[in-house]
């Protein structure tokens, strides 16, 4: 029998990991820079908190979800999203109590989905929370994180759109609206809004059964039920977005999966990846804190999905991001090889440890180690044989452009290695 990887459940080989590393660090010195600190949390939570959390009658709980009873007899999942465990742990470790906090977190989630390009069983998110700050202002500053990370990664023709699914007075009115108008029309709805009509109608208006799309279409505008201060609360979040120049559109069909969020929420769409055209989404959930048990927080957040991301950056010119070393070391000869060896471990010291610094290990001809080198995506190759050892020097090699090779004394190469590196530019 051959083992493979379960369906949905995929490795990422070397070749594609610096794509990740890329994505991880860019991200990382964006929320760090923004005054976000990292929170990690369990993998594996109670079943109950996301049956309260996310809604016993979303797809998420009802169909998605990893859960099974352990061998105590406890009921776990596998954590389908971030948002109900930092609750969870931040009324567990008394996080909110007169505080604001702002958290980020990354790492993978589970949900029983059928694969397919940019979604899978386990996939990862990129999960951004504050908690305590009741305004539109902080919503502005989460929205302008994401535009700010985008744009560091090179992304272009993203989409905003925004909504707002009110407090509990205008979901408990518009629920009712929106029920009376589909009922017209339940014969003509697909099976699962047949059945979400009566126990989640909003999730309706997220369906993507073609005939259904076309129901909706007339359905009545949540925005014509907005009680006061949820409108106040749209009104302000578009505002400060115009002062930052972030363009945005109003879509009244916008909803979210997930029955915690309440207020003002977002997407941000691309139409580079087919049916799997979000690449972020987020919006508030005021009640959420309460609803687990602690004191009334309000809440915001977003999550990306890091999948969907990578293959964005895929379509970008990234091909710099697979090499495996910036400088390369080739040795041979019993002297060079015992040169080329402290060689190697000198520049390292002199560079530190951001630059990446590859060793020709296993012998081989000149040749041979030289074409190791320039497959391995370095930029210079460093070339020490035993005329070199015995000299004193160190053969220079660009890889990447058209220089001559210098013969250079090792005591000078180490001064120079910064200088040769920044004025080296990779020509791909």
């Amino acid at each position: 029998m051959k083992i493979q990887s379960i369906r949905g459940f995929n490795d990422v080989l070397p070749a594609d990991s610096a794509l990740w590393q890329h994505l991880f660090d860019t991200a990382r010195t964006l929320f760090e820079a923004y005054g976000y600190r990292e929170m990690r949390i369990p993998v594996v939570e109670s079943i109950a908190l996301f049956k309260r959390a996310v809604g016993e009658v979303t797809d998420v709980v009802e169909k998605e979800m990893y859960a099974f009873e352990d061998r105590g007899g406890e009921h776990i999942a596998l954590r389908p999203e971030f948002t109900a465990g930092l609750v969870r742990a931040g009324i567990e470790h008394g996080l909110f109590h007169n505080q604001q906090q702002r958290v980020w977190c990354a790492g993978p989630v589970f949900r029983y989905e059928r694969p397919q390009a940019g979604r899978y069983r386990q996939f990862h998110q990129f999960d951004v929370e504050a908690y305590g700050i009741a305004g539109p202002d902080v919503d502005v500053e989460m929205i302008a994180m994401t535009a700010r990370l985008w744009k560091a990664l090179g992304f272009q023709n993203l989409r905003l759109e925004l909504n707002s699914l009110g407090g509990t007075e205008t979901r408990a009115r518009y629920r009712a609206a929106l029920i009376e108008f589909l009922s017209r029309h339940e014969s003509s709805l697909d099976e699962d809004s047949k059945k979400r009509l009566h126990s989640n109608p909003l999730r309706v208006l997220d369906s993507k059964v073609s005939t259904t799309q076309a129901i909706v279409k007339d359905a009545p505008s949540i925005l014509e039920y907005l009680d006061a201060d949820s409108a106040a609360h749209l009104d302000g979040l578009r505002q400060g977005l115009a002062d930052l120049g972030i363009e945005h559109h109003v879509n009244p069909r916008l909803v979210r999966g997930l029955d915690y969020y309440t207020k003002g929420v977002f997407e941000w769409i691309t139409t580079e990846l087919g049916a799997q055209g979000t690449i972020c989404a987020g919006g508030r959930y005021d009640n959420l804190v309460e609803q687990l048990g602690g004191s009334p927080t309000p809440a915001v957040g977003w999550a990306a999905g890091v999948e969907r991301l990578i293959l964005l950056l895929q379509k970008l010119d990234t091909a710099s991001l697979a090499s495996e070393a910036d400088i390369y070391v080739c040795r041979f000869g019993a002297q060079g090889e015992r040169a080329g060896l402290a060689l190697a471990e000198a520049v390292r010291d002199t560079l530190g440890p951001t630059a990446r610094v590859a060793l020709s290990v296993g012998g081989g001809k000149p040749g041979a180690q030289i074409k190791r080198a320039d497959r391995s995506g370095a930029r210079i190759a460093l070339v020490v044989g035993d005329d070199e050892a015995a000299a004193g020097t160190v053969q220079v090699k660009f890889l990447r452009e058209e220089r001559p090779q210098a013969t250079v004394a090792r005591s000078e190469l180490l001064t120079q290695l910064s200088g040769l590196l920044s004025s080296s530019v990779p020509q791909r």
